[in-house]
């Protein structure tokens, strides 16, 4: 028990959140409440609000509400299906926005949160790379970064997914065999309730000790719902086995993804670069932020970055 203590770090013992890193190892998956968490319902309206007036903005001006969701009549491109479902699935109920950083400090704020950075860096652990050279800072330098920053805006739809619910591992891109150390990690922050009905996460309990990639249908069958209520943080690690349920019922699904890599993995959007003239200073923990964006990351590098030598002027 003693050596199981020291694996977890001051954070994790100073929010008192060893009930949930429990439920990470076990399971692969733990659900924060807002008490935990510290976000209040007024944050979460302006979170929503954000993101609600941005699918708006994306849509060509479709007006959209939580309780009813899309109130216009929505057409899709040609050939644009929902991803992880196959070719003759009908038209989503889903859009993805990307990018969410970038709307509102309410969403660069969950991405610091300093409870769930405590379990994605237990999840991630220290980094081995260097911080541009700064033996100091690389020894306490930590291994998680931000991959990107969307939301999932759903509303009601009978086929979802399909009878397959859209189950994948997200670090499924890296070579097999994988081990305890989380490739990468997924915290959903739901800003509306979370149910079965209302499409809910699905997830497979203790699939993140296979080391593989989801074994249909005896996945599907075993699935279960991360039923969660709004203000909630759902946290897992890349390895675990999850998609999500069809929503029966009126009204939106809505949620904030912050997806995390380790430093040595590829992210999905390039934050070092969009973000580095963003107002990413506008945020409860800056620091962390700056630390989460890799802006002082020696890669991915847009110049220069190692020292040139330069030819001596003529005498």
């Amino acid at each position: 028990m003693e050596t199981a203590a020291k694996l977890l770090s001051d954070e994790v013992k100073r929010f008192g959140l060893e009930r949930y890193v429990l439920e990470l190892e076990s399971d692969g998956l733990t659900i924060l409440p807002p008490e935990v968490t510290g976000v209040t319902p007024e944050h979460m309206d302006r979170c929503t609000q954000a993101l609600l007036a941005r699918f708006t903005e994306m849509t060509g001006g479709c007006p959209i509400t939580v309780e009813d969701g899309p109130l216009g009549e929505l057409t899709w491109p040609q050939g644009s299906g929902l991803p992880l479902t196959d070719k003759d699935a009908p038209q989503p109920s889903q859009m993805l926005i990307q990018q969410t950083l970038r709307l509102d400090r309410s969403l660069r704020d969950l991405a610091v949160n300093p409870v769930v950075d405590a379990l994605i860096d237990h999840l991630m652990g220290p980094s081995a790379m260097r911080a541009n050279g700064n033996r100091a800072a690389a020894q306490n330098a930590k291994a998680r970064r931000l991959s990107s920053s969307n939301s999932f805006v759903k509303w009601q739809g009978d086929f979802g997914y399909g009878p397959a619910l859209g189950l994948h591992c997200d670090q499924g891109a890296t070579p097999l065999p994988w081990g305890r150390v989380a490739l990468t990690a997924n915290a959903t922050w739901c800003l509306t309730d979370y149910t079965l009905d209302d499409g809910a996460l699905a997830y497979v309990p203790g699939s993140h000790r296979s080391g593989g990639h989801p074994v249909q249908p005896r996945a599907a069958q075993d699935a279960v719902a991360a039923e969660a209520p709004r203000g909630s943080c759902i946290i897992f690690p890349g390895s675990t086995w999850h998609g999500a349920f069809p929503k029966r019922t009126p009204g939106l699904r809505l949620n904030a993804v912050t997806y995390y890599r380790h430093a040595s993995v590829l992210p999905q959007e390039n934050v070092s670069v969009t973000m580095r003239d963003e107002p990413w200073q506008d945020c409860e923990h800056p620091e962390v932020m700056r630390e989460l964006l890799g802006l002082d990351d020696s890669f991915p590098y847009v110049e220069q970055s190692f020292p040139v030598p330069q030819l001596a002027a003529a005498g």
